[in-house]
């Protein structure tokens, strides 16, 4: 699928996220600055029969089901992925403008190959995350279960919808639990769990994010600063992937990168910061290889490159709009360079790429930054 691009980009208003090392985007955004992890052993054993590490929200800080879900018989995966969810939409849309519904694109975990789905469907996840949120969604929200990508799938049609100038925001956001008795045996069995004195293998982790965005122009009439402008999204399928029997070249990423920087407003470029979906699986990082060789004068010589799971672990489908976050609140604060590129892989077949930038600032706000310059910050 082609690249969509929004003229002006679309500009990013909002951030909410929850992570075991934050209960909010800017603690989260800190904490994977100064390289802080929250790393546990649990209940849980390896193949190796030594205690699980995972990284998780600690149940304390998680809120309780609203009143009207808590006597539906919920997997214990799912409650928990409701109340991320919903801590993290809180801090999203804390500040909204608007108050009727807006489509939500949610990205949710994939059904991998081997793992038990339930007999009895539930009620469908948006409706359940309503009652949790307390919000009303709008009609054309959507879900998108294709795990660690799926967040940047829904990132590309939420800004296809926003691009027909049909609403004026759309959410779009991700979250995921790996807390889950029977996917951990899953897992374990395939050996992908990291273990002691083990390199290629991930932490299970969780967490939830999202993002309010709107067109190019919208902050300005709010009187506000948008915190990054997000020019161009890509999303690409990998033969290959783990679960297939095709031969695995990394070919997905490098053509979603391929769709990514064609489509690419010429100032976005070079890349001077990556967000990269690494988890610790040797998998995800030959096909990161491929992708960069393959397009390496899209980026600056001196680029950095940045993997949050290495302080929260691997939160599944939350991790493209959380990385979406975090390079948005740190753009924004001055401590990663623009342009910002992310990208995450799932174990599938999805592929998704994104780029965002630090608009210039308003006359509003550079007024502001010269009267602080002139008064020495008083």
């Amino acid at each position: 699928m082609a690249a969509v691009a929004l003229h002006g980009g679309g500009e990013v208003l909002g951030v909410g996220m929850v992570s075991p090392i934050g209960l909010n985007g800017v603690s989260t955004a800190a904490a994977v600055r100064a390289g802080i992890t929250r790393f546990r052993e649990t209940e849980h054993l390896t193949r190796e029969e030594e205690p699980l590490v995972m990284s998780l929200v600690a149940d304390e800080y998680l809120p309780p089901l609203a009143e009207p879900l808590q006597d539906l018989e919920l997997l214990s995966r799912h409650e928990r992925m409701l109340k991320l969810a919903g801590l993290a939409l809180r801090e999203c849309l804390s500040d909204l403008p608007w108050s009727e519904s807006l489509p939500l694109f949610l990205g949710l975990p994939e059904v991998l190959p081997g793992e038990l789905v339930p007999a009895e469907p539930l009620p469908p996840f948006l409706d359940l995350l309503a009652v949790q949120s307390g919000r009303r969604w709008d009609k054309r929200s959507r879900l998108y279960a294709a795990g660690r990508a799926a967040g940047m799938v829904a990132l590309q049609a939420a800004l296809e919808l926003l691009g027909s100038g049909k609403v004026p925001c759309v959410i779009v956001g991700g979250v995921d639990s790996y807390l889950d008795e029977a996917l951990l045996a899953l897992l374990r069995d395939e050996n992908r769990l990291r273990a002691h004195g083990t390199y290629d293998g991930f932490i299970p982790g969780e967490g939830a994010a999202f993002l309010m965005l709107a067109l190019a122009g919208t902050a300005r009439k709010l009187k506000r600063e948008p915190l990054a402008k997000l020019d161009v999204a890509s999303i690409g399928k990998e033969p290959g992937h783990r679960y297939s029997r095709e031969v695995y070249r990394g070919e997905g990423l490098a053509a979603t990168f391929r769709d990514l920087f064609e489509s690419a407003p010429s100032p976005a470029m070079p890349v001077r910061t990556v967000y990269a979906g690494l988890t610790g699986e040797g998998l995800h990082s030959k096909e990161w290889g491929v992708a960069y060789l393959r397009h390496q004068e899209c980026f600056s010589e001196a680029f950095q490159l940045v993997h949050p799971a290495d302080c929260l672990g691997d939160p599944g489908a939350a991790l493209g709009p959380l990385m979406l976050g975090l390079a948005a609140l740190g753009m924004r604060r001055g401590y990663r360079a623009s342009t910002c590129l992310v990208w995450c892989s799932s174990d599938l077949e999805s592929r998704g790429a994104a780029l965002l930038s630090l608009p210039p600032p308003s006359r509003a706000a550079e007024a502001r930054r010269q009267g602080t310059l002139l008064t020495g910050g008083r």
